[in-house]
């Protein structure tokens, strides 16, 4: 097959956050909170990488210099898989899960599939045939439709799918004809579900998102539970000691009111999960990415 070159991030190449420092009181000693630089790996997670930087201030820790800590996510994990580069496991030290963007499967108002079951249908009998669209390739939204046609049994590699650079283009395809389908963050897709222009068939999250009544893609009967997801790693050469205090912080911040009201706000699910069960959940989702990156046919079986 036609080898691509997919874009990939170095970490921690975006500045987001800069602040003032604290001290706290242990016993009867006063000591400095641990600095962190905490930054995004791309301006895609800058918002995150603000918020989560912006909380950690908040809770005593200096930032601007000190520790690296990198905010990133599933992207750049699926970039390192198709360079045959070395995977966000082995190039950073894994710290904590932070939040998941919920994904959901859309199609024109007027598509004859009345639901999910309708559309599966016909995924399963011709994948070749059924037009998909989202962003691009090799990212979230087609490693979506790769689980959900593995899901049906239908034939991955016969997945017809096109990439587009923004949910704009992928919205305008869609409404054109030129796509049966589309994937993308529940989050990009909200005005054109409200405005009426598509009907939502399936989210991709394991439990309904609160305001929306469409059912997941358990609920379909495809054994899939999916998000976009990011996360904070550091450096891959860290010590324990900084290693334990940069854990400290990230749980500080996933567990205070502040992040939970942010990720309300943003529209966020707050998935924390930090420590060696995070590095275990990180391990298993580069096996199930590479899996179905393989199953598209984007990277060799050998």
């Amino acid at each position: 097959m036609r080898r691509r070159r997919f874009l990939a991030w170095g970490l921690g190449v975006v500045t987001c956050a800069a602040g003032c420092g604290t001290e706290r009181v242990v016993g009867d000693i006063v000591r400095p909170r641990t600095r962190f630089s905490i930054n995004p790996a791309a301006s895609r997670w800058a918002r995150v990488c603000r918020t989560f930087a912006g909380l950690a201030r908040t809770a005593g820790y200096e930032t601007g210099t000190g520790t690296r800590i990198t905010v990133t996510g599933l992207p750049e994990l699926a970039a390192s898989e198709l360079n045959r580069a070395r995977t966000l496991d082995h190039t950073a030290t894994p710290l904590s899960r932070l939040i998941g963007d919920v994904e959901v499967v859309v199609v024109p108002t007027s598509s004859r599939f009345k639901d999910f079951d309708e559309f599966g249908a016909q995924l399963l009998a011709r994948p070749g045939e059924t037009m998909l669209a989202g962003g691009p390739q090799g990212e979230p939204d087609h490693l979506l439709f790769g689980l959900i046609a593995k899901g049906l049994g239908a034939d991955t590699r016969q997945v017809d799918y096109t990439g587009y650079a923004g949910s704009q283009e992928a919205v305008t395809a869609l409404l054109s004809g030129k796509a049966t389908a589309a994937a993308g963050l529940l989050s990009e897709w909200r005005a054109s579900i409200g405005s009426g222009r598509v009907r939502a068939l399936a989210v991709s999250s394991a439990v309904r998102v609160a305001d929306l009544d469409v059912p997941t893609l358990l609920e379909s009967g495809v054994r899939v539970d999916f998000t976009d997801w990011v996360a904070a790693v550091g450096p891959e050469s860290m010590s324990d000691e900084k290693r334990e205090a940069a854990l400290r912080m990230c749980d500080e911040v996933t567990g205070s009111p502040g992040w939970e009201a942010a990720c309300r706000a943003n529209g966020w699910t707050s998935i924390p999960l930090s420590g060696d069960d995070f590095v275990l959940w990180l391990a298993s989702e580069v096996e199930r990415t590479r899996g179905v990156l393989r199953d598209l046919g984007l990277l060799d079986t050998a």
